[in-house]
């Protein structure tokens, strides 16, 4: 009797088997040569994987742990240690004081208290400021106190020694813009002497007494209104004077060893230069009395003159014998090749006499 129920369920396996479609694919397989075992075995392996496709099937080895989940590329992301813990985020209170309101997702404030002191806000910063609360910002840092600079010392440049004050170099002495309202006194070697672009207001005889290497002056823009008729006298070597861009309206009187003269841009008149003012000086080449209110040529002048400028002044007439020698035609002039009369309500046609003896016409109006 138990062989007979073997042999039934053998029978049952066997037809179930024939009727299972492994068996004909496995049949099917069989039919294949044996050089192409291994081929077989391999088509064999993946018709097994397509039939476990949909049917959840167990081998030993392949699956992770139960308590993964996921494929492999998740098993290895969850094996990889964390580099950094994520801090919680909590909610924090922004104070409405500070341009917002609501609630602010940031890190714990616990963790923050050890970076930033914290910080209160008062009442009077906002009207929905929370008391307490703990800010987030940065306290602005406050601007360091600027040292008070020192005032500048006054300094008093009257006993100053002058070549302390100026500038000396060998003879010559330099107080350009310095804010003098005198002359200084100078070194007794001074050859020359600058002090443009001060403020001196006047030229006393002392202020030059004993220079007897003075050569050279130049007050240019100052605001000089008066010089003592003396001031340039006395001086064996003074040859050039610039006085110009000043508020003088009467020129002093001047050593006959003057080269150059140079008074333009003041306020001398009619009756601001002497009678003959520059006969005697036979070694003059330039004079120069541009922009003032001259209404006559100075004349004599000697025969050494070279330049002669009178632009802009008020001169309406000029003689025949002004330049020229009536009496000697055959007297020229040859040094005297720059006048300049422009400027002037004067018409040069009206006196073409008084020309003859100059190399140049000068220039000015011939209507």
């Amino acid at each position: 009797m138990r062989m007979l129920v073997r042999l039934l369920f053998g029978l049952f396996v066997l037809k179930a088997a024939v009727a299972s479609p492994r068996f004909s694919r496995q049949a099917h397989l069989d039919t294949y040569s044996s050089t192409n075992y291994d081929d077989n075995f391999n088509l064999e392996s993946d018709y097994e994987d397509v039939l476990t496709i949909g049917e959840p099937q167990i081998e030993i080895g392949t699956l992770p742990p139960p308590e993964y989940e996921g494929s492999l590329e998740t098993q290895n992301e969850v094996e990889q240690p964390k580099e950094e813990e994520e801090l919680p985020l909590k909610p924090q209170l922004v104070p409405q004081g500070s341009g917002g309101s609501g609630v602010l997702m940031g890190l714990d404030t616990q963790k923050e208290e050890k970076l930033l002191p914290p910080t209160t806000q008062s009442p009077q910063e906002g009207a929905g400021t929370v008391e307490g609360s703990v800010s987030s910002e940065l306290p602005e840092p406050s601007e360091p106190d600027e040292p008070d600079k020192p005032e500048e010392p006054v300094v008093d440049r009257r006993g100053m020694p002058i070549c302390l004050l100026c500038t000396c170099l060998g003879g010559s002495v330099y107080c350009d813009d310095l804010n003098l309202d005198s002359v200084p006194p100078l070194p007794k070697d001074t050859t020359h002497f600058y002090a443009r672009y001060n403020r001196i207001k006047k030229i006393n005889k002392s202020d030059f007494a004993s220079m007897n290497k003075l050569k050279r002056i130049d007050l240019t823009h100052n605001e000089i209104t008066s010089i003592e008729d003396r001031a340039f006298m006395g001086l064996p070597e003074l040859e050039e004077v610039v006085i110009r861009e000043n508020h003088i309206s009467q020129l002093p009187s001047f050593p006959e060893t003057m080269t150059l003269i140079d008074a333009s841009h003041n306020n001398v008149g009619s009756k601001g230069i002497h009678r003959e003012a520059f006969k005697d000086m036979t070694g003059l080449l330039y004079l120069y009395l541009t922009d003032n209110h001259i209404d006559y040529i100075p004349v004599p002048l000697p025969d050494t003159l070279r330049s002669l400028h009178l632009q802009r002044n008020n001169i309406q007439m000029m003689h025949e014998d002004t330049f020229c020698n009536l009496q000697d035609f055959s007297y020229i002039r040859r040094a005297l090749e720059d006048i300049r009369l422009d400027g002037n309500p004067i018409n040069l046609s009206r006196t073409p006499q008084a020309y003859i003896c100059l190399p140049r016409i000068p220039i000015g109006d011939l209507i």
